[in-house]
Protein backbone atom coordinates (compact mmCIF):
# COMPACT_ATOMS: atom_id res chain seq x y z
CA UNK A 1 0.00 0.00 0.00
CA UNK A 2 1.82 3.15 -1.32
CA UNK A 3 1.62 6.76 -1.73
CA UNK A 4 4.41 7.73 -4.54
CA UNK A 5 2.87 9.52 -7.57
CA UNK A 6 -0.30 11.25 -8.11
CA UNK A 7 -0.01 13.14 -4.52
CA UNK A 8 -2.43 15.97 -4.06
CA UNK A 9 -0.22 18.96 -3.47
CA UNK A 10 -1.00 21.43 -0.74
CA UNK A 11 -0.23 24.87 -1.41
CA UNK A 12 0.30 27.77 1.66
CA UNK A 13 -0.51 30.73 1.39
CA UNK A 14 2.67 33.15 1.58
CA UNK A 15 4.50 33.46 4.71
CA UNK A 16 2.64 30.76 6.39
CA UNK A 17 4.91 28.31 6.11
CA UNK A 18 7.16 30.19 9.09
CA UNK A 19 5.37 27.01 11.85
CA UNK A 20 6.76 24.19 9.30
CA UNK A 21 10.13 25.09 9.00
CA UNK A 22 10.20 25.52 12.77
CA UNK A 23 8.48 21.79 12.41
CA UNK A 24 5.37 22.48 14.25
CA UNK A 25 3.11 19.18 13.06
CA UNK A 26 -0.42 21.15 12.17
CA UNK A 27 -1.12 23.05 9.23
CA UNK A 28 -4.79 24.72 9.59
CA UNK A 29 -6.96 25.77 7.36
CA UNK A 30 -6.57 29.09 7.21
CA UNK A 31 -2.80 28.79 6.12
CA UNK A 32 -3.88 27.49 2.94
CA UNK A 33 -3.80 29.17 0.10
CA UNK A 34 -4.91 25.82 -2.43
CA UNK A 35 -5.03 22.44 -2.83
CA UNK A 36 -4.44 20.90 -6.42
CA UNK A 37 -5.90 17.65 -7.29
CA UNK A 38 -8.56 15.88 -5.78
CA UNK A 39 -7.21 14.00 -2.57
CA UNK A 40 -9.69 12.22 -0.11
CA UNK A 41 -9.95 12.98 3.65
CA UNK A 42 -7.14 10.99 4.81
CA UNK A 43 -5.17 11.04 1.78
CA UNK A 44 -1.17 12.14 1.55
CA UNK A 45 -0.05 15.27 0.26
CA UNK A 46 2.86 17.09 -0.39
CA UNK A 47 3.29 20.79 1.23
CA UNK A 48 4.90 23.34 -0.61
CA UNK A 49 5.39 26.93 0.25
CA UNK A 50 3.52 29.56 -1.94
CA UNK A 51 6.81 30.35 -4.07
CA UNK A 52 6.65 25.88 -4.46
CA UNK A 53 9.44 24.86 -2.02
CA UNK A 54 9.19 21.90 -0.58
CA UNK A 55 7.99 21.55 2.90
CA UNK A 56 6.86 18.06 3.76
CA UNK A 57 4.31 15.33 3.53
CA UNK A 58 0.95 15.68 5.35
CA UNK A 59 -2.07 13.97 6.16
CA UNK A 60 -4.98 15.98 4.56
CA UNK A 61 -8.69 16.24 6.31
CA UNK A 62 -10.75 19.03 4.22
CA UNK A 63 -13.42 18.24 7.32
CA UNK A 64 -10.86 19.59 10.15
CA UNK A 65 -9.87 23.27 11.34
CA UNK A 66 -6.46 21.16 11.08
CA UNK A 67 -6.52 20.53 7.51
CA UNK A 68 -3.13 19.12 7.28
CA UNK A 69 -1.13 16.89 9.95
CA UNK A 70 2.56 16.16 8.93
CA UNK A 71 3.99 12.63 8.47
CA UNK A 72 7.62 13.83 7.40
CA UNK A 73 9.75 16.38 6.66
CA UNK A 74 12.07 14.28 3.98
CA UNK A 75 11.16 14.22 0.46
CA UNK A 76 12.86 10.85 -0.23
CA UNK A 77 10.26 9.27 2.30
CA UNK A 78 7.14 7.77 1.27
CA UNK A 79 4.03 6.78 2.95
CA UNK A 80 3.89 3.14 3.07
CA UNK A 81 3.90 0.08 5.28
CA UNK A 82 7.77 0.51 6.02
CA UNK A 83 7.40 4.35 6.70
CA UNK A 84 5.01 3.37 9.48
CA UNK A 85 6.71 0.68 10.74
CA UNK A 86 9.83 2.23 11.05
CA UNK A 87 8.45 5.32 13.08
CA UNK A 88 6.41 2.46 15.56
CA UNK A 89 9.46 0.34 15.81
CA UNK A 90 11.24 4.04 16.97
CA UNK A 91 8.79 4.39 18.86
CA UNK A 92 8.84 0.99 21.08
CA UNK A 93 12.42 1.56 21.19
CA UNK A 94 11.98 4.77 22.94
CA UNK A 95 9.78 3.41 25.99
CA UNK A 96 11.90 -0.10 26.56
CA UNK A 97 14.62 2.79 27.00
CA UNK A 98 13.04 4.26 29.56
CA UNK A 99 12.62 1.33 31.95
CA UNK A 100 9.43 1.56 32.56
CA UNK A 101 8.03 -2.01 32.57
CA UNK A 102 9.94 -2.40 35.74
CA UNK A 103 7.94 -0.58 37.44
CA UNK A 104 4.43 -0.89 35.77
CA UNK A 105 2.38 -2.90 33.40
CA UNK A 106 0.66 -0.37 31.59
CA UNK A 107 2.93 1.59 29.21
CA UNK A 108 2.02 4.42 26.37
CA UNK A 109 3.53 2.64 23.27
CA UNK A 110 2.45 5.78 21.07
CA UNK A 111 2.02 9.14 21.69
CA UNK A 112 0.71 10.63 18.69
CA UNK A 113 2.40 14.18 17.38
CA UNK A 114 5.56 12.95 19.35
CA UNK A 115 6.39 10.24 18.04
CA UNK A 116 5.57 11.19 14.97
CA UNK A 117 2.14 9.76 14.10
CA UNK A 118 -0.46 12.17 14.43
CA UNK A 119 -3.73 10.56 15.62
CA UNK A 120 -2.20 7.74 16.57
CA UNK A 121 -2.41 6.36 20.34
CA UNK A 122 -1.22 3.34 21.57
CA UNK A 123 -1.19 2.10 25.70
CA UNK A 124 -0.47 -1.25 26.60
CA UNK A 125 -2.12 -2.79 29.50
CA UNK A 126 -0.59 -6.32 29.86
CA UNK A 127 -0.73 -8.07 26.90
CA UNK A 128 -3.74 -5.90 25.64
CA UNK A 129 -2.57 -2.77 23.24
CA UNK A 130 -5.92 -0.38 23.36
CA UNK A 131 -5.54 1.65 20.00
CA UNK A 132 -7.52 5.10 19.98
CA UNK A 133 -7.57 6.76 16.30
CA UNK A 134 -8.06 10.76 16.06
CA UNK A 135 -7.39 12.25 13.25
CA UNK A 136 -8.19 11.14 9.27
CA UNK A 137 -4.36 10.21 8.15
CA UNK A 138 -4.19 7.64 10.98
CA UNK A 139 -7.59 6.81 10.40
CA UNK A 140 -6.46 5.65 6.62
CA UNK A 141 -3.57 3.54 7.95
CA UNK A 142 -5.61 2.02 11.30
CA UNK A 143 -5.11 -1.74 9.40
CA UNK A 144 -1.78 -1.12 8.52
CA UNK A 145 -1.02 0.24 11.97
CA UNK A 146 -2.78 -2.79 13.53
CA UNK A 147 -1.01 -5.31 11.98
CA UNK A 148 2.51 -3.78 12.74
CA UNK A 149 1.49 -3.93 15.93
CA UNK A 150 0.24 -7.25 16.12
CA UNK A 151 3.50 -8.26 14.76
CA UNK A 152 6.34 -6.26 16.71
CA UNK A 153 4.32 -6.54 20.25
CA UNK A 154 2.53 -9.92 20.17
CA UNK A 155 -0.14 -8.73 22.16
CA UNK A 156 -3.12 -11.62 23.41
CA UNK A 157 -5.83 -8.27 22.05
CA UNK A 158 -5.41 -5.45 20.16
CA UNK A 159 -8.55 -3.17 21.26
CA UNK A 160 -9.83 -0.14 19.43
CA UNK A 161 -10.67 2.86 21.66
CA UNK A 162 -11.47 5.09 18.69
CA UNK A 163 -14.33 7.20 20.79
CA UNK A 164 -12.85 10.97 21.48
CA UNK A 165 -13.66 14.27 20.83
CA UNK A 166 -11.04 14.73 18.40
CA UNK A 167 -13.35 12.32 16.31
CA UNK A 168 -15.69 14.65 15.94
CA UNK A 169 -13.65 17.48 15.03
CA UNK A 170 -12.26 15.22 12.12
CA UNK A 171 -15.60 14.31 10.43
CA UNK A 172 -15.05 10.30 12.08
CA UNK A 173 -17.60 8.51 13.83
CA UNK A 174 -16.69 6.78 16.70
CA UNK A 175 -15.77 3.10 17.25
CA UNK A 176 -15.18 0.88 20.00
CA UNK A 177 -14.14 -2.50 19.94
CA UNK A 178 -11.89 -5.80 19.80
CA UNK A 179 -9.51 -5.40 16.34
CA UNK A 180 -7.43 -8.39 16.81
CA UNK A 181 -7.33 -11.42 19.11
CA UNK A 182 -9.81 -11.99 22.06
CA UNK A 183 -10.03 -9.52 25.45
CA UNK A 184 -9.50 -11.04 28.49
CA UNK A 185 -12.23 -11.55 30.74
CA UNK A 186 -10.96 -9.17 33.38
CA UNK A 187 -7.59 -7.19 33.26
CA UNK A 188 -5.15 -5.77 36.22
CA UNK A 189 -2.80 -3.48 35.95
CA UNK A 190 0.02 -3.50 38.12
CA UNK A 191 1.89 0.11 39.02
CA UNK A 192 4.33 -0.04 41.67
CA UNK A 193 3.28 -2.83 42.86
CA UNK A 194 -0.31 -1.38 43.41
CA UNK A 195 -2.75 -3.72 41.53
CA UNK A 196 -5.77 -1.79 39.64
CA UNK A 197 -8.80 -2.77 37.51
CA UNK A 198 -8.94 -1.41 33.99
CA UNK A 199 -11.84 -1.56 31.65
CA UNK A 200 -10.45 -0.44 28.12
CA UNK A 201 -14.55 -1.27 26.66
CA UNK A 202 -15.94 1.36 29.04
CA UNK A 203 -13.50 3.40 30.90
CA UNK A 204 -11.72 6.81 30.98
CA UNK A 205 -9.46 7.73 28.19
CA UNK A 206 -8.19 3.94 27.53
CA UNK A 207 -9.13 2.55 30.76
CA UNK A 208 -6.53 4.45 32.68
CA UNK A 209 -5.13 7.79 33.30
CA UNK A 210 -1.28 5.83 32.32
CA UNK A 211 0.04 9.90 32.36
CA UNK A 212 -0.16 10.63 36.35
CA UNK A 213 1.69 7.54 37.20
CA UNK A 214 4.50 9.49 38.51
CA UNK A 215 2.17 12.17 40.35
CA UNK A 216 0.43 8.91 41.86
CA UNK A 217 3.88 7.93 43.19
CA UNK A 218 4.56 11.45 44.66
CA UNK A 219 1.34 11.34 46.97
CA UNK A 220 1.77 8.03 48.18
CA UNK A 221 5.33 9.54 49.20
CA UNK A 222 3.85 12.71 51.32
CA UNK A 223 0.42 11.00 52.51
CA UNK A 224 1.72 9.35 55.41
CA UNK A 225 -0.19 10.43 58.96
CA UNK A 226 -2.12 13.30 56.84
CA UNK A 227 -6.12 13.78 55.95
CA UNK A 228 -6.33 13.25 52.71
CA UNK A 229 -9.10 14.75 49.87
CA UNK A 230 -8.95 13.12 46.20
CA UNK A 231 -11.09 15.40 43.91
CA UNK A 232 -12.26 13.44 40.96
CA UNK A 233 -11.29 10.29 41.48
CA UNK A 234 -12.47 7.90 39.04
CA UNK A 235 -11.02 4.50 39.36
CA UNK A 236 -8.84 6.09 43.06
CA UNK A 237 -5.34 5.76 41.26
CA UNK A 238 -4.13 8.59 44.08
CA UNK A 239 -6.30 7.15 47.27
CA UNK A 240 -4.98 3.78 46.61
CA UNK A 241 -1.27 5.23 46.85
CA UNK A 242 -2.76 7.66 49.81
CA UNK A 243 -3.86 4.48 51.84
CA UNK A 244 -0.59 2.81 51.35
CA UNK A 245 1.20 5.25 52.19
CA UNK A 246 -0.31 5.80 55.16
CA UNK A 247 -2.75 8.46 54.98
CA UNK A 248 -4.52 8.96 58.30
CA UNK A 249 -8.00 8.90 56.36
CA UNK A 250 -8.48 9.29 52.45
CA UNK A 251 -12.07 10.90 51.32
CA UNK A 252 -12.53 10.29 47.72
CA UNK A 253 -15.21 12.39 45.64
CA UNK A 254 -16.11 11.67 41.83
CA UNK A 255 -20.11 11.74 40.03
CA UNK A 256 -19.76 8.61 38.69
CA UNK A 257 -21.02 5.90 40.84
CA UNK A 258 -19.14 2.97 38.29
CA UNK A 259 -15.87 4.84 39.27
CA UNK A 260 -16.42 4.83 42.93
CA UNK A 261 -17.39 0.75 42.53
CA UNK A 262 -13.89 0.23 40.79
CA UNK A 263 -12.21 2.51 43.21
CA UNK A 264 -13.34 0.55 46.44
CA UNK A 265 -12.87 -2.99 44.01
CA UNK A 266 -9.43 -1.80 43.47
CA UNK A 267 -9.12 -1.12 47.54
CA UNK A 268 -10.13 -4.11 47.91
CA UNK A 269 -8.00 -5.85 45.54
CA UNK A 270 -4.38 -4.63 47.05
CA UNK A 271 -5.96 -5.49 50.85
CA UNK A 272 -5.69 -2.02 51.83
CA UNK A 273 -7.58 -0.25 55.30
CA UNK A 274 -11.59 0.48 54.02
CA UNK A 275 -11.37 2.02 57.43
CA UNK A 276 -9.60 4.53 56.24
CA UNK A 277 -11.26 5.54 52.93
CA UNK A 278 -14.62 7.07 52.67
CA UNK A 279 -16.15 7.44 49.22
CA UNK A 280 -18.72 10.25 48.29
CA UNK A 281 -20.42 9.97 44.72
CA UNK A 282 -21.49 13.73 44.05
CA UNK A 283 -20.61 16.85 41.55
CA UNK A 284 -17.15 17.61 43.21
CA UNK A 285 -18.23 21.39 42.81
CA UNK A 286 -20.97 21.14 45.03
CA UNK A 287 -19.05 18.84 47.38
CA UNK A 288 -16.46 21.12 48.03
CA UNK A 289 -19.04 24.03 48.59
CA UNK A 290 -20.47 21.42 51.45
CA UNK A 291 -17.29 20.94 52.75
CA UNK A 292 -16.25 24.54 52.83
CA UNK A 293 -19.61 25.71 54.58
CA UNK A 294 -18.63 22.71 57.39
CA UNK A 295 -15.62 23.95 58.03
CA UNK A 296 -13.77 20.56 57.04
CA UNK A 297 -9.86 20.57 56.69
CA UNK A 298 -7.45 18.40 55.09
CA UNK A 299 -3.83 18.25 54.94
CA UNK A 300 -3.04 17.53 51.66
CA UNK A 301 -5.89 17.59 48.39
CA UNK A 302 -5.28 16.25 44.85
CA UNK A 303 -7.49 18.19 42.31
CA UNK A 304 -7.39 16.34 39.32
CA UNK A 305 -10.56 17.21 36.83
CA UNK A 306 -11.87 15.78 33.75
CA UNK A 307 -10.48 18.07 30.53
CA UNK A 308 -12.54 21.81 31.07
CA UNK A 309 -10.53 23.20 27.63
CA UNK A 310 -10.69 20.70 24.73
CA UNK A 311 -9.23 23.81 22.63
CA UNK A 312 -8.18 27.23 23.38
CA UNK A 313 -11.57 28.49 22.15
CA UNK A 314 -13.29 27.21 25.98
CA UNK A 315 -10.00 28.67 27.30
CA UNK A 316 -11.73 31.33 29.09
CA UNK A 317 -15.04 29.38 30.46
CA UNK A 318 -12.63 26.93 31.53
CA UNK A 319 -10.42 29.46 33.71
CA UNK A 320 -13.47 30.06 35.72
CA UNK A 321 -13.86 26.48 36.15
CA UNK A 322 -10.23 25.75 37.60
CA UNK A 323 -10.45 29.30 40.08
CA UNK A 324 -13.51 27.98 41.22
CA UNK A 325 -12.11 24.42 42.64
CA UNK A 326 -9.24 26.03 43.37
CA UNK A 327 -10.07 28.84 45.24
CA UNK A 328 -12.09 25.83 47.38
CA UNK A 329 -9.68 23.73 47.42
CA UNK A 330 -6.71 26.47 48.97
CA UNK A 331 -10.27 27.52 51.79
CA UNK A 332 -10.16 23.64 52.81
CA UNK A 333 -6.39 23.55 53.68
CA UNK A 334 -5.09 23.49 57.04
CA UNK A 335 -2.21 25.67 57.90
CA UNK A 336 1.02 24.20 56.08
CA UNK A 337 -0.92 21.74 53.98
CA UNK A 338 -0.15 20.63 50.44
CA UNK A 339 -2.55 21.27 47.19
CA UNK A 340 -1.63 18.55 44.18
CA UNK A 341 -3.99 20.37 41.44
CA UNK A 342 -3.78 19.75 37.76
CA UNK A 343 -5.63 20.77 34.31
CA UNK A 344 -5.60 18.10 31.33
CA UNK A 345 -6.80 20.84 28.85
CA UNK A 346 -4.58 21.25 25.97
CA UNK A 347 -6.45 25.16 25.39
CA UNK A 348 -4.78 25.89 28.83
CA UNK A 349 -0.56 26.60 29.03
CA UNK A 350 1.09 26.29 31.72
CA UNK A 351 1.37 29.75 32.41
CA UNK A 352 -1.98 30.54 31.91
CA UNK A 353 -2.99 27.77 34.60
CA UNK A 354 -0.60 29.05 36.92
CA UNK A 355 -1.98 32.30 36.98
CA UNK A 356 -4.82 30.89 37.44
CA UNK A 357 -4.45 29.55 41.03
CA UNK A 358 -2.45 32.15 41.67
CA UNK A 359 -5.71 34.31 41.67
CA UNK A 360 -7.33 31.49 43.42
CA UNK A 361 -4.67 31.79 46.10
CA UNK A 362 -5.20 35.23 46.20
CA UNK A 363 -8.65 35.66 46.63
CA UNK A 364 -8.53 32.40 49.37
CA UNK A 365 -6.43 34.74 51.33
CA UNK A 366 -3.23 32.41 51.75
CA UNK A 367 0.29 32.51 50.60
CA UNK A 368 1.17 29.48 48.70
CA UNK A 369 4.67 27.69 47.67
CA UNK A 370 5.30 25.97 44.13
CA UNK A 371 6.94 22.70 45.51
CA UNK A 372 6.68 20.69 42.31
CA UNK A 373 5.71 21.86 38.70
CA UNK A 374 4.00 18.84 37.70
CA UNK A 375 3.69 17.47 34.14
CA UNK A 376 2.77 13.54 32.68
CA UNK A 377 5.22 10.65 32.77
CA UNK A 378 8.26 10.02 30.51
CA UNK A 379 6.12 7.89 28.41
CA UNK A 380 4.28 10.80 27.34
CA UNK A 381 6.95 13.00 25.64
CA UNK A 382 6.50 16.53 24.11
CA UNK A 383 7.78 17.81 21.06
CA UNK A 384 9.84 20.75 21.74
CA UNK A 385 8.66 21.77 18.17
CA UNK A 386 4.76 20.86 19.38
CA UNK A 387 4.18 22.75 22.67
CA UNK A 388 0.39 21.59 22.46
CA UNK A 389 1.09 18.61 23.43
CA UNK A 390 1.82 19.53 26.59
CA UNK A 391 -1.39 18.76 27.63
CA UNK A 392 -0.82 17.89 31.33
CA UNK A 393 0.19 20.04 33.77
CA UNK A 394 0.23 20.34 37.70
CA UNK A 395 1.34 22.40 40.71
CA UNK A 396 2.11 21.06 44.00
CA UNK A 397 1.76 23.98 46.75
CA UNK A 398 2.41 24.72 50.03
CA UNK A 399 0.22 26.88 51.71
CA UNK A 400 1.95 29.02 54.93
CA UNK A 401 1.64 27.70 58.41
Amino acid sequence: MKEKTNLGLCILKAGREKSLLRRHPWIFSGAIERVNGQPQNGDTVAVHASQGTFLGYAAYNALSKISARMWSWQESDRMDADFFRHKISVALAARRALNIAQHSTGIRLIHGEADGLPGLVVDQYNDVLVIQIGSAGAEKWRKVCADILQDLCRPACIYERSDSDSRTLEGLPERNGVLLGTLPDALVLTEHGIHFGVDVAHGQKTGFYLDQRDNRALIGELAHDKDVLNCFCYSGGFSLYALRGGAKSVLSIDSSAEALQLAQHNVALNALDVERAQWQCEDVFQALRKLRDQNKKFDLIILDPPKFAPTAAFAEKAARGYKDINLLGFKLLNPGGMLATYSCSGGISDDLFQKIVAGAALDAGVEAQIVYKLHAAADHPVLLSFPEGAYLKGLLLRVAG
